[in-house]
């Protein structure tokens, strides 16, 4: 029996390392058929929107293009460079989004702006984002291309930014607004809420993107409710107690959900994107809280 004993003893421990070691390791999300992700398509929104579903000239509603018909390749890979780069059209608004849902985790990526922009941001800045805690179906928020979730705004000059979309909230180190001034993250500030129909947007606390036509690294941190926005290397926000507003005014919380990157109107492309399960919030964060 001894023998035998010690094989079990010997299988028990490898598991057990390698179970940490894979705990520990950064997944890639990225290849060059996207067989990690979906894609849903709203529209080519024209300058003037209002938030309504887009009509024709008779005034009867346009469907959206919907879940997968991604036929104009908004969303493609290219693989010239050795590893896959994934181009981000902007030309129609939408999302790519995982398959799988997330909960407490670290995601890193490198994102650059190409050249391209379209209506009805042809002048103003580049914009994208990475929503996450993303729950539901599409089009539930003011553009009716994305799901309810957080928005960690990427944007020229607002790397870092936050969003509610549709009826998610959090709370936000951050100085109070003013008038029409937006509140502005920082770390050393009490949390402040943000939902609709109140601050719903926040501008990150210091501008740390890299300049036009370098790659710029995003990490997103979710830990139980908590996260961090952090663009190269620099925290520019602290948030808690992520949830969403029913109807009857009950906070619902939302820990966990799929992550989308959005297309807005903005030629982008990312690269690296990588991913790995969190046990804890990582120490050197953790008193931010």
């Amino acid at each position: 029996m001894r023998p035998l004993l010690l094989t079990l003893t010997a299988i028990i421990a490898i598991c057990t390392l390698f179970s940490m070691r894979n705990a520990d390791e950064w997944t890639p999300m990225l290849d060059k058929d996207l067989s990690q992700w979906e894609n849903y398509l709203s529209y080519n929104h024209k300058p003037g929107y209002n938030g309504k579903v887009p009509t024709d000239a008779s005034g009867k509603p346009i469907a959206p293009i919907g879940y997968n018909k991604d036929n104009g390749r908004v969303f493609s890979v290219d693989n010239t460079s050795g590893s896959p780069v994934l181009h981000v059209s902007g030309e129609t608004y939408g999302c790519l989004f995982t398959k799988k849902s997330y909960k407490n985790y670290h995601l890193k990526l490198q994102m650059k702006w190409g050249e391209k922009k379209y209506e009805p941001r042809k002048d103003k800045l580049r914009d994208s984002g990475i929503l996450y805690h993303s729950n539901g179906e599409a089009g539930a928020e003011y553009w009716r291309s994305w799901m309810l979730s957080q928005e960690f705004q990427i944007m020229e000059g607002h790397m870092g930014d936050f969003w509610c979309q549709a009826n998610s909230a959090i709370d936000i180190r951050s100085f109070p607004s003013e008038g029409v001034m937006n509140r502005v993250a920082d770390h050393k500030q009490p949390f402040g809420t943000f939902k609709t129909g109140s601050d719903y947007y926040c501008m990150r606390s210091e501008n740390h993107e890299s300049p036009a036509g370098e790659w710029t690294t995003l990490e997103l941190i979710c830990f139980e409710g908590k996260s961090l926005h952090i663009v190269n290397g620099h925290v520019v926000m602290v948030l808690n107690n992520s949830r969403y507003i029913t109807p009857d005014g009950k906070n619902v919380p939302m820990t966990s959900g799929k992550i989308q990157l959005q297309s807005e109107a903005a030629e982008v492309f990312y690269r690296d994107i990588l991913i790995k399960e969190l046990k804890t919030m990582p120490k050197e964060y953790a008193s931010l809280f």
